[in-house]
C-alpha cells in the first residue's frame, strides 16, 4: 500500500501532466481564464477539469484528486464547501482591487 506522501507525489505529477497536455494541445489555453467554482481566482483553463456543474483549476484539481486518493473526500462539492472562506476572501479582494481601478 502506497504511503499518503507517495500518493501525493503522484497526484501532483499526474495533475501536472494534465496542465501540460492541455497546452500541448491548445497553447492558448495558458491565456484564457475562467472563475474557479473551488478557490474563486481566475485562472487558467489549461489542467482545470468540470466536475458536474464545477469548473476547478489546476490547484484545485490536485486538492480534488488528492483529496478522493486519500478518501478524505467523495465528492468535490465536500471540497468546495470547505473552500467557501478562500472564496469571500478573493471576492473581497476582487472588490478592493476594482474599487482601487476606479479611483485611479
Amino acid at each position: 500500500m502506497k504511503s499518503d506522501e507517495e500518493i501525493i507525489e503522484e497526484m501532483q505529477q499526474v495533475v501536472e501532466q494534465m496542465r501540460l497536455d492541455d497546452l500541448e494541445e491548445r497553447p492558448e489555453l495558458e491565456y484564457e481564464y475562467f472563475d474557479c467554482s473551488c478557490c474563486g481566482k481566475t485562472m487558467s483553463y489549461a489542467g482545470s477539469i468540470q466536475y458536474g456543474e464545477y469548473r476547478l483549476c489546476n490547484d484545485c484539481v490536485l486538492l480534488a484528486e488528492t483529496g478522493f486518493a486519500l478518501n478524505k473526500i467523495t465528492d468535490v462539492k465536500q471540497l468546495i464547501d470547505a473552500m467557501e472562506d478562500k472564496r469571500l476572501e478573493e471576492l473581497c479582494n476582487f472588490i478592493k482591487q476594482d474599487e482601487k481601478s476606479q479611483k485611479n
